[in-house]
């Protein structure tokens, strides 16, 4: 993955070394901000200097927002150091302005770029504390009145409400049941009165709070798109949003890892250092697979988003479901082998802890798992026919990560894909392309398997896809993504530059191994050592451990 922006290495250098003491971005300041349970300043200047809501405005406005996988790449800098920076300073923006670049008009758009581009920030006032993750039962209202607008009601968990310039908020537009109900508004100044904050357990820097609002008056021009055209609109941007956070989110893990290895590398158990203990070392080959195949899938799905637009509402939701768990699982063993360690709050492994913390919301937050998986369920059987049983090409332009891209357009992204997957249908096509050995066995099981869920999902009624499915249905989900995690993970092996670790088969056996449903068992000793010797040598030379494995701050 060398198509790195140049901006992702500026702004890395510019937040500088975790480790250094005297670095006011580094690790002993983000613990000290968050023991204080407020933002860390000196970061938040650092982002301003590198003017960093540019990354959230597209280019026909303004802004650097070119391409998904690198505002993802940019922002990995971010939440390898402190996730509450990032969720602070910038995600709750960037969710609101995916929402106005679906919907807005030139007029509209315009003016938040404006408000990003000389360094505001935007609210996302969709949940509301009562409904969860089902924003279709919001009941926060939006009453025609005099040509306009009258808002009324609470939204009491919006990220970084109390520092917002503007926000957009969902809306009741229409007492009646249904998708036409709700309505997008953008609101400048942000209305109503202050809620409490509200304290949590990671993520202490960030402002959690509300506002409740009393016929507050907005003119018609603040809806976004129609009126009753926001859930539409939130779901269709909503595709954006569940690719890049949980894809940012991976930095997390990085810096989880290099911690573990750091300690582990000192600490001397049984007369040698832990870190030759077989255990250990299966351990940390089993977290560094599993942080490859995370960003290989998130990239290509990030890259769908560019190509096959109508397609990213299986892929955005596969991310989510898929690499949130990932991220989840890898920081919890690696918990595991730092034991006691885990739960310092100061010391060479005192971040550990509250990266840990600051990673919990990356399961529900924004749009939770279960809700993704929900999305996935009814679309199984119309994909089955249209991409699982019919072959396509190798989809190169998804699978080459240094290929261009063609501008993101949000008026292609569809609720639904229509049963294209053109992933998963080009799967026999790559594995025909793959040399004979451990690779292709393992992708021709793949193949099989396939042919058998597209046999199960082709014949499932749609009256059992809802909500109250049975457990099994919701299996089939799962075996789907875990395809799909293998299929981007191959082709990625096979696009990949010579040279490049991504190109040595050790990695993509890892990835299949792991991902192989209920597969509990080690990796093959071969595969775990080259893991290990790559984790090691980007280790001592100071590079991620991730897809790019560009080099750090020193």
């Amino acid at each position: 993955m060398s198509a790195t922006p140049k901006r992702a290495d500026h702004l890395e250098a510019l937040l500088g070394s975790l480790s250094d003491v005297d670095n006011p971005v580094g690790s002993a300041a983000i613990l000290d901000a968050d023991e204080r349970a407020e933002p860390l300043v000196a970061g938040e200047a650092v982002l301003a200097a590198f003017d960093l809501n540019a990354e959230l405005v597209p280019p026909e406005h303004g802004g650097r927002f070119d391409r998904v996988d690198h505002l993802v790449e940019v922002l990995r800098s971010v939440y390898r150091r402190d996730p509450a920076l990032g969720l602070g300073y910038a995600v709750g923006s960037l969710i609101a302005g995916v929402a106005v670049w679906t919907a807005a008009d030139t007029e509209q758009a315009a003016r938040a770029a404006r408000l990003l581009l000389g360094g505001g920030r935007i609210a996302a006032a969709f949940h509301e504390l009562a409904h969860g993750n089902d924003i279709a039962a919001a009941e926060f209202t939006a009453t025609p009145s005099d040509g306009g607008f009258l808002l009324s009601g609470r939204k009491e968990v919006i990220a970084g409400i109390g520092r917002a310039s503007a926000a957009v908020i969902f809306a009741r537009t229409d007492p009646s049941p249904g998708p036409r109900s709700h309505s997008l508004l953008l609101v400048e100044p942000v209305p109503g009165e202050p809620l409490p904050r509200f304290t949590t357990a990671g993520v202490r820097g960030v402002w959690l709070g509300g506002v409740a609002v009393d016929r507050h008056p907005v003119p018609e021009s603040a809806v976004l798109g129609r009126v009753g055209g926001g859930l539409e609109t939130v779901l269709k941007a909503f595709q954006v949003t569940r690719t890049a956070l949980p894809a940012m989110a991976t930095g997390v893990l990085d810096t989880g890892l290099r911690i573990a290895v750091d300690h582990l590398s000192t600490r001397r158990l049984y007369g040698g250092a832990a870190i030759d203990l077989p255990h250990v070392r299966s351990v940390l080959a089993a977290a560094f697979a599993d942080l490859l195949r995370a960003e290989a899938f998130a990239t290509v799905a990030a890259r769908a988003l560019h190509l096959v637009p109508g397609s990213a509402s299986v892929y955005s939701a596969a991310v989510k479901i898929e690499v949130s768990r990932l991220l989840l699982d890898a920081m919890d063993r690696l918990a595991e082998l730092l034991g006691a360690h885990s739960y310092l709050r100061e010391g060479p492994s005192g971040l550990f802890q509250k990266l840990l913390r600051d990673l919990a919301p990356v399961g529900f937050g924004h749009i939770a798992r279960a809700t993704a998986q929900l999305s996935l369920l009814p679309q199984l059987p119309t994909l089955a026919r249209r991409s699982w049983a019919v072959p396509g090409p190798v989809p190169v332009d998804l699978l080459d990560l240094d290929a261009d891209l063609p501008p993101l357009r949000y008026d292609r992204l569809a609720l639904h894909a229509s049963g294209r997957d053109p992933l998963t249908a080009g799967h026999g096509a790559l594995l025909d392309s793959l040399p004979p050995g451990p690779v292709r066995a393992a992708a021709a099981a793949d193949r099989a398997e396939l042919a058998e869920l597209a046999r199960v999902c082709a014949g499932l009624p749609v009256a059992e896809l809802g909500a109250d499915a049975r457990p099994a249905h919701y299996d089939l989900v799962t075996r789907y993504v875990l395809l799909l995690v293998r299929t981007a993970c191959l082709g990625v092996w096979r696009h990949a530059p010579p040279g490049d670790f991504l190109a040595d088969p050790a990695w993509p056996l890892a990835a299949l191994h792991r991902c192989a449903p209920g597969r509990t068992t080690p990796l093959p000793g071969p595969v775990e050592d080259a893991l290990v010797t790559e984790l090691l040598d980007r280790h001592g030379g100071n590079r991620s451990f991730g897809g790019t494995a560009r080099p750090l701050a020193s």
